[in-house]
This record gives C-alpha cells, structure tokens and sequence, in this order.
C-alpha cells in the first residue's frame, strides 16, 4: 500500500543542507540536532494549535527524509533491497516517540550488502532513533505473514521509503487475501484480537488511567476497524473507503473528530514525558487539562478534561461496536447461514439479532426505541441488535424528547426493562451506548462520562452506577453465593426488586451538582417515581434508600457496633425489616461498584454484623433494647464456661479479671476471652509482652487475622507495634486498647495483608508475625522506625488537605478525633505517637482506607481515661496531626 506523505517545507528540514553535513562526516551530531530542531518546531506548532493531522504526518515526512538521506550515504551498487516502512509508520502516522517501524527487504540475488545494512541501523540506533526492524526476503515475508497475522498487518501498511518498488509489489501480491488469509479469517483473528486486548483493560472506556493507544475506545479501536476494511473492500485506508453501508457520514465525521482528539492527546502525552507514553497516568491528566485550557471551577479542570476524554472513547467505542457488527453480520451472509423470524409487527430476528421490520418502525412508532431493550431483555435466545437497527437507533434519538418521557407507554417499557429476566444490566448499558438512556433520563446524562478525580472511584459515575445495578443482579446468581453468601440471601427474599434497581440507579445521580448528592438524588428518585406511576410506599422506600446509601458503611466502619446503644440507634433509623433488607443490598452492591479492591474480608464482617444485630433488635422489638449490662453479663459467663472445661476456678477468673473495665466484655467474643485469659495466666514474665496471633473463627470477622498483645502500659507501645505490623506489610483494620488498673494494656488488632486481601492459614506467616512483633515490643527503645514501604506512584500523584475533627461521645465517655488524609506509609504511627506526646491515652481506633486517602476514626481520653475538656489542647492536638501528615505530604 502506498501512502504519500506530505512536502516538508525547507524551513522545517532541508534534505540538499542535511546531506551535505553528512557529507562533511558529521552524521551524529548532524542528525541529533535535525531532530531536535525539528521536534522543538513541530511541539510549539502543536501548542499554538496546528492541525494534528498536518504535524505527525510532517513527522512522518522528516523521517523518511533523515533516513532516506543517510540510505543515499551508502553505495548500494544496483542491489536489490528496499528501505521500506512498516506499521503506523508505514501509514505515515508518527507521534514524537513513536516507534519507527522498517523493513529492510532484499531479493533473493542481493549480495553482500549485510554489512551495510548492519551499519545503517546501527547509525539509526546512534542517533537514538526507537527503531523496530526486520531483515527479510520476499519469501520469508510471506512466510512470516502466513505463521503471524500482526505481521500481515504491518506488511499490509508498508511504504517503500528507498529501493526498488518490484520487491514490496511482489509482498503484496503473496499476502493479498485471496492468497493468504481472507477477510473472514482475518476478520475473526483480529476480532480476538481486540477481544483479549479489551479484556486486559478491564473491557470499559472508564479505567483511572486508560491507555489512549489500547484502552477501549482508543486509537487501537479504530485502527481494528480500518485493517478489517482494508482486507475486505482492498482500499489503502477507511479515509478512501465509500461504501456507506460500512461507514456512514456522521460515522465518518465521528471517525476524523475522534481520532484527531486521540492524536493530540497521545502526541501531548509523548510531548510532555520525553517518551513513547500512552498512558494517561493522574499527573499527565493535570498537564493535559492545562494544555486543554480547562481551569478548576465547581469541577476541578482535571475532571473536566477526562469528561471529554471519556465522551470520545465511548463514541469510538461505539464506533467500533456498529461495524464490527455490521462485518459479522455480512459473514453470516456471505456464508450463507442466514435465518429470520418475525417477533411482531416492529421487529424481526435475523441470524441471532434483532432487527426492525423496516426503516420507518421508530419514525411510526417513537416507543419501538424503549422496545428494542425490552425484547432484548426477555428473549434469550437473542444475542444483540443488528448493526443496521444500532445505525437507525442512533439516527432516531432526537425522537427522546419531553412528550416521549412524558408518555405512559414508555413509562411502562422502562419499568418492564427493569424487570426483564434476562441481561437487565446489558440493556441499560446498551442504552447508553446508543445514547438512549442518557434522553430517556437527562438526570443520568449528566453523569455519563463524569469522573472524580481520585482512587476511591474507579470508574466514572455512569459506569459505577450501571456496576452497582449489575452486583444487584449477581446476588441472584447462584455463582456469588459463596462470595456473598448473606447478600445473595436477602436479595432473593426482596419483594420487588425492581424497587432496589431504580434506588441504584439514582444513588449517585446527584454527583456534580454541589451540595449534598444523597439528597439531590432523593428528589430526583422521587420525581422518576411520581412519572412512572409507583405508589406512595414504593417511591417513599426508594428515595429512602438513595437519601441513606451511605449510612450503613459509615455506622459499619467508624462507630462500635459491639455497642448495644449504637445497634439500637441504627435499628431506630432504619425502622423496619424491609428498609434494612434493602439498604443492606444496595450498600454491598454500592461497595464492589466503587472499586474492586474496597471489598475485602473486613468490611465484609463489618456489615454482616451491623445487618444480624441489627435484624435481632428489630425482632426482639425496638422497645424492647438489649442491655449493656446484659451483654456484659453474659459474654463473661460464656467465657466462664469456655474455661471451666480447661480447669478455671470462678475465684480465679475473678481475680484475673479484676482489673478489666466493661468496655472489654462488651466488645470482645467469649472465645476470644478465654483464649487471652489462659494465655495471660501461663505467661508470668509480666515484664515481658505476650503476643498471640491467630486467624479469626468468627464467621462475623473470617478471613481476617487476629493479634493479641498484653503488656505494661509504655507510652510508645500502640505506635511501636503499628510501626511493627507495617513493616511486615500487614494493614491495620480495628485496633482496640483496654487499659487496666494493674498497669498493663490489653491491645486487639484485626489486620490483612497490605493489599486487603486475608493472610492465609499458614503456620509459618503466622508464626513470623508473633515473633517479630514480640521482639519489637520487647526491645529496649520503643522508638517507631521511619517506614520502610515506598508510597505508591499513584497515591503520590494526589495532594489533599489533612482534615481533623474532634466531637464528644457523651454515651461513651470518651473524645472522638476524625481523621482524613492522604494514605502514606507510617501514618497510624505518626499519629499515636503525636498521641504520646500530648499525653492522650488512645482507647479504640478504626481504621478505613479509601483509595489514595484514609479516613480513620480514633476514640482518646486523658492519662485519667476521661475525654479531653480543654479546648485548647484539642485544638494543638488536631494542628499537630495537620502539620506532621502536611510535612510528610510534601516530603
């Protein structure tokens, strides 16, 4: 194929000067400065806003002029081999630090010239040129092509820079496809193709950090649909191609529009790295955002330049989707496998997807456009909608309009989408896909393609939105019993799910607004209810549930659900079994639709927890509350009978006892008690501290390891062993601090792996944690150790304020401090320690991190465990925390 690259003009490089210094035996230098000038000149030509479609194939054009004239520097002597490029190269498509892709093809009668090729690409590789080359005949490219369909496809875009044009003519001939793979096996490679690419960037456009060269929806995507369509219609590029049944004009002004965006965006990544870097890590998405002229406002420019990002990739992806359904269908035809049958008057199924009867089914009917999704959605048998009903979808979307979303007729459509049996959620991505759901909903198109500049949220709004719905539908699957085995229960005992669906869909749909997103979302549920006809109970519950979606995960991770009082208020919120039912389903669903490594083992425990103490209150009556002194009661007495069987006397567990305040018995499990207590009467070196490690049996905390400390009461303690666990890459989840009367600590940690995966039931880890821990709480200096775990690239690609807040817990008598900052190393160590410096005894501490920051929730008191009074003291507490965690941040 033969590409023409465009003139350069003389002031960017001047071939006739450029050859006469490689004639005065300045080839190095010669060519580092021609490429520096030349890059430094196309660079301001891009940032004062040239066309980028102009400037890589400029670059393009300079490349085949330095190598073009350092090929002329050697005397080939009439031998037949042919400087030839290949890939996007060959295409005449070059970014800054794009590969240079060439193909040094020799003839079967080329002598002797190995020498000077070998010499030629050395000279390249001087000059610091990222070359990737081959050295082949015309038979062992054809060969290679057979054995290698990416090698076919570079040989597809090969460009004769120097040489003889017979050799690559002859290429062609033999990897044309009626010699070697035709265009339905090229189509179906290249379809896996792309399918395992996708796979690897988690098959969405709304990654963190998408690569704009293989994520979904980047320039991958489109150079898929343009290798297909140059094997079957034998056009150089789709920018030639005029068959519109495969690419139509506003598909065409998609295709130019999205790909120019693309192409500046990669040629800024490159310009702004110094390297072939297509990524768009968090620091380059700020560089970009300026470049873009996006400033902060009531979103910051970062958000909004991703918005744009996002916007484009779904429409390439898009893209992509349409015709590569379309050249699938065409197979099916040209193999003659074709079947039909008719559903109704609008549609048809032809060969597995629907189709419309005729072209005029939306304009007659503007509801066949909600219809579409609902036959998809309860006819199993139908895989997807044929490529030429997505085209008319799209060009019948301007039919979404206030009298469509006012009409009962699509009202019920809707309703029953949500209902349908089979692949709900694919329908309502598909909906936005084609852009329908994003009209029928202008509330949810706001969010689409909205981001949030953070780690916490994976995907953007609209994608975490349609994955909470889809978790929703999972727990129905008997597949994620096991995984979520109290969630899967409760979802199958919901009355109406549909209730629970429409509740996910409006959750976040207030993000972006300002103000508090819970409640503006509420009032949209509400008027979503009131347009779709749901009565006063239903639109009531599921405004409920978006207006309380994170009430459950806070109480869960930052209040002591051991505490009756605290179960009882929550029992009081949430009223009723079906509320608690619902909301404890949305926010499990919630949770593993914000990031799929939030969920781990603790946060778990934590909610299974809240929600079976929670559903015991609300049975046992909401008048009828649990006694603390009952529970207390009770936890010692089964801890009492545990150890009778192991030769306890009630005198001794009394004395042993003696010293234990309430809180202990009221928060730790029988079983946990009588291990700590015969483990504390068979250690009688008190000066030294007793550490236990076990993995929890409690099926309210599995999977999480457990480790038990009883020592005397130092200063430094808490923070020497928090220093300890993280060193041994251990993440600390609960902590819970017992002081006694006698001088010695009882201290609880429930902890994972850094990761927040569970460590495994493995004697040696187990054992390696005891010990080390032991040695370090028994060392003479008690010190913390500075971290040894480097921050991660992308935590440090986040600057945040270091936010504190300190309130009283009348109930517990104790002072709460919150803490919220970005995740470091050392930072539950750093802030006891400042603890030990004020004197603040610390009683319990839960620990929550968030992505790139943490929000951890630490309960103090005085040295006479009575909460903090003086106002002063609360204030240099909180400013030391803000001033250590802002120094660390900037370190």
């Amino acid at each position: 194929m033969q590409i023409a690259t465009p003139l350069l003009p003389k002031s960017l490089f001047d071939p006739e000067a450029f050859s006469a210094e490689l004639a005065g035996g300045h080839a190095i230098s010669a060519c580092k400065a021609a490429i520096a000038d030349v890059t430094e000149a196309l660079h301001a030509q891009f940032r004062e806003g040239q066309d980028i479609n102009q400037l890589i194939a400029l670059r393009a054009a300079f490349i085949d002029g330095l190598l073009g004239s350092l090929w002329d520097q050697n005397d080939w002597q009439g031998q037949a081999v042919s400087l030839v490029a290949v890939g996007g190269y060959g295409r005449g498509e070059l970014h800054p630090h794009s590969d240079i892709d060439i193909l040094l093809l020799m003839g079967a009668d080329c002598q002797g010239c190995e020498e000077a090729l070998s010499g030629f690409l050395t000279l390249l590789w001087d000059i610091g040129l990222d070359v990737g080359h081959s050295v082949r005949t015309v038979d062992e490219c054809e060969a290679a092509a057979r054995e290698d369909i990416t090698i076919l496809t570079n040989l597809m875009e090969a460009r004769v820079i120097r040489g003889p044009n017979q050799l690559m003519d002859a290429v062609s001939r033999r990897i044309a496809p009626d010699a070697m793979w035709p265009s339905a096996d090229f189509f179906s490679a290249k379809l896996a193709e792309q399918e395992a690419r996708h796979e690897k960037y988690a098959d969405t456009e709304y990654s963190l950090e998408p690569n704009v060269k293989s994520s979904p929806g980047g320039l991958r995507d489109l150079q898929i649909i343009g290798w297909i369509a140059e094997r079957h219609f034998g056009v150089d590029s789709l920018d030639t191609l005029e068959d519109e049944r495969f690419l139509d004009a506003e598909e065409r002004e998609i295709l130019y529009r999205g790909r120019e965006f693309m192409w500046r965006v990669r040629y800024a990544l490159h310009m702004i790295t110094g390297r072939e870097e297509d990524r768009l890590l968090f620091d380059h998405q700020r560089e970009l955002a300026n470049l873009w002229g996006f400033v902060d406002g009531e979103r910051l420019a970062v958000e909004q330049f991703m918005h744009t990002y996002y916007r484009w990739a779904l429409s390439l992806g898009r893209l992509n989707e349409v015709i590569i359904q379309y050249f699938s269908q065409s197979i099916l035809r040209q193999q003659g496998r074709e079947t039909e049958s008719q559903i109704n008057d609008r549609f048809l199924i032809r060969n597995n997807y629907l189709e419309v009867s005729d072209d005029q089914v939306f304009e007659r009917e503007p509801s066949a456009l909600l219809e579409t999704f609902l036959l998809l959605g309860t006819h199993e048998n139908i895989i997807g909608v044929g490529a030429h009903t997505i085209r008319l979808i799209r060009n019948h979307r301007h039919l979404v309009d206030d009298a469509f979303r006012d009409d009962p007729r699509n009202h019920q459509l809707f309703l029953e989408i949500l209902r349908a049996p089979f692949r709900m959620t694919r329908q309502l991505r598909r909906m936005t896909r084609y852009g329908i759901l994003d009209l029928y909903l202008p509330e949810f198109g706001a969010i689409v393609g909205q981001m949030q500049f953070d780690l916490f949220h994976t995907y953007t709004v609209d994608a975490h939105t349609l994955q909470v719905v889809q978790n929703m539908r999972n727990f129905l699957k008997p597949a994620y019993d096991e995984r979520f085995p109290v969630t899967s229960r409760v979802a199958r005992r919901l009355p109406k799910m549909e209730l629970l669906y429409i509740a996910g869909l409006y959750h976040d749909i207030g993000k972006g607004r300002g103000g508090d997103h819970s409640e503006l979302g509420a009032v949209d549920a509400r008027l979503f209810c009131a347009r779709h006809g749901l009565n006063e109970e239903d639109t009531d519950l599921i405004a409920w549930l978006v207006e309380n979606h994170l009430v459950m995960s806070n109480v869960a991770q930052r209040k002591d659900i051991s505490d009756p009082d605290v179960i009882l208020q929550f029992a009081n919120h949430v009223g009723d079994q079906d509320h608690l039912d619902y909301l404890f389903t949305l926010t499990v669903a919630d949770i593993n639709g914000t990031n799929p490594t939030l969920w781990n083992a603790w946060r778990g425990s934590l909610l299974r927890q809240l929600y079976t103490e929670t559903r015991r209150a609300l049975r046992r009556g909401l008048e009828n509350p649990v006694e603390r002194e009952e529970v207390i009661a009770q936890t010692r007495e089964a801890a009492e009978r545990l150890l009778e069987y192991r030769g306890f006397t009630s005198d001794e567990l009394d004395e042993l006892w003696a010293e234990r305040g309430d809180d202990y018995f009221l928060r730790e499990r029988a079983e946990d008690i009588a291990w700590h207590t015969e483990a504390i009467a068979d250690h009688f070196d008190t000066e030294k501290s007793l550490v236990l490690v076990r993995n929890t049996t409690d099926s309210s905390v599995a999977n999480t390891t457990q480790i038990f400390v009883h020592a005397k009461d130092k200063a430094q303690r808490f923070s020497r062993a928090c220093a300890s666990l993280e060193q041994m890459d251990l993440s600390i989840h609960d902590a819970r601090i017992y002081s006694a009367n006698d001088g010695m600590t009882l201290d609880t940690f429930f902890v994972l792996d850094s990761d927040g995966q569970s460590i495994a039931e493995d004697s040696v880890r187990l054992r390696f944690i005891q010990d080390q821990l032991t040695e370090d709480l028994n060392a003479d200096k008690l010190d913390a150790p500075p971290p040894q775990r480097r921050t991660p690239r992308k935590v440090r690609s986040f600057t945040m304020p270091v936010e504190t807040r300190m309130h009283l817990d009348e109930h517990k008598n104790v002072t709460v401090l919150e803490v919220a900052a970005p995740d470091r190393p050392g930072l539950l160590a750093r802030i006891s320690q400042i603890f030990v410096d004020f004197g603040v005894e610390l009683q319990a501490a839960k620990i929550q991190t968030l992505g790139e920051r943490v929000e951890d929730v630490f309960f103090i008191t005085d040295s006479d465990n009575q909460p903090l009074a003086n106002e002063s003291l609360c204030e240099d507490i909180q400013s030391a925390i803000r001033n250590e965690l802002t120094e660390e941040q900037a370190a």
